[in-house]
């Protein structure tokens, strides 16, 4: 009889539907879904769907059948749920008071504060000595939606009332941390961390924090600070995708998503990488040692979402693409439909699609990437 993979989801993500569920199947996983939104998935898996609260680590409990093999998630919103349900089970998992650090944004910064203390309030609650400018975020917050560089406390106060506006969950103000954007991407057995790679960032201009490029580096020499960050916080297992800058040779992590990397640099990832990325992870849940294989890539690469920049519907757009371009291999995966109504939020909701190049330099790779984005059209209408 198969080994049984419960995989906890909320809405619908390529990460699951072409990542987890694909490299479950390989392993020989029988896989049951369990979702608050069962119609939404409907499509994308062939097993059972079982309903439930997954926000509710007592309903992720009593939803297991048997004696399951591992009970997982790559949502960021279900690590500390998921990771309760696990234990319970005497299974693998992430440690769920690491998991609610990484989720709550006060609760990070206030566990961090004796090794890297960084301004953090309550957005309603900011003190007049506060350091402006500050970034004003949702607490739990994902995509950099409603996050926004805010000068003064007027624009900050303006700032929070728009936001409200439109959703009730709380608010954090936290000092602005010049540098250099990387991402750190780990994956941990619960003996060793492994350092997968690192990506450099580019951001939109502010006061928005749009993700506009992700482009292979070397993980900067300041890693270290940010791996001793992570042991702080008690993140060790399983994939980590964390966010941090580098300034006049300081390391400050500014969120940590205890999952694997999104947006489609987790194909990237596992591209660079040449293993099979997705196996490796749910491997570990299933009380595995990482495999052998060698360090970060030395080729390059760059992850550039093609971003709406008016509102409309899409009218036309490439479908998925694989194809090379000399020694460049270019992939291209949408996220949005011909046809699908598109609001400018000036967040990572934004993206039409993500090209993904990987070639020997960067001067190949940008050329090949410029290539691709002039042969084709992203219309909205």
């Amino acid at each position: 009889m198969a080994a049984s993979l419960y995989l906890a989801a909320g809405k619908t993500t390529d990460s699951v539907t072409h990542g987890f569920l694909p490299a479950a199947a390989r392993l020989g996983l029988e896989v049951t879904l369990l979702t608050d939104r069962p119609a939404a998935h409907a499509g994308t898996h062939d097993g059972p769907i079982v309903q439930c609260d997954v926000f509710d680590f007592r309903e992720l409990v009593a939803a297991v059948d048997g004696v399951p093999a591992a009970i997982f998630s790559n949502s960021d919103f279900l690590q500390a749920p998921t990771a309760l349900a696990a234990a319970y089970h005497g299974l693998p998992a992430k440690d769920w008071r690491a998991a609610a650090r990484a989720k709550n944004k006060s609760l990070m910064r206030r566990h961090l504060a004796s090794i890297d203390p960084v301004f953090s309030a309550d957005a309603r609650h900011v003190p007049e000595e506060a350091p402006f400018p500050l970034v004003l975020k949702p607490r739990e917050g994902v995509a950099s939606e409603d996050v926004f560089l805010v000068r003064d406390a007027l624009e900050l106060t303006t700032r929070v009332d728009e936001i409200t506006a439109r959703r009730d969950d709380p608010l954090v103000a936290e000092e602005y941390l010049p540098g250099r954007l990387h991402t750190l991407e780990t994956l941990g057995d619960g003996r060793e961390l492994r350092v997968l790679g690192s990506f450099r960032t580019t951001l939109s201009p502010p006061p928005f924090f749009v993700e506009e490029r992700l482009e292979w580096t070397a993980p900067p020499p300041e890693t270290a600070q940010v791996l001793e960050q992570l042991d702080a916080l008690g993140i060790g297992f399983g994939a980590c995708h964390t966010e941090f800058v580098v300034h006049e040779g300081r390391a400050h992590i500014i969120e940590v998503n205890y999952r694997l990397i999104g947006d489609h640099c987790d194909f990237l990832l596992a591209d660079l990488l040449g293993v099979p990325l997705f196996e490796q992870i749910l491997a570990v849940h299933l009380g595995e040692s990482l495999g052998d294989w060698d360090g970060p890539s030395q080729r390059h690469a760059i992850a550039e979402p093609v971003i709406a920049d008016r509102s409309g519907t899409l009218t036309a757009a490439p479908g998925s693409l694989q194809m090379d371009d000399g020694p460049v291999r270019l992939s291209y995966r949408p996220q949005r439909a011909v046809g699908d109504a598109v609001a400018v939020t000036r967040t990572n909701r934004d993206y039409l699609g993500t090209v993904r190049a990987i070639g020997p330099g960067p001067d190949e790779v940008n050329a090949a990437l410029a290539r691709f984005r002039a042969a084709h059209d992203w219309t909205i209408t």
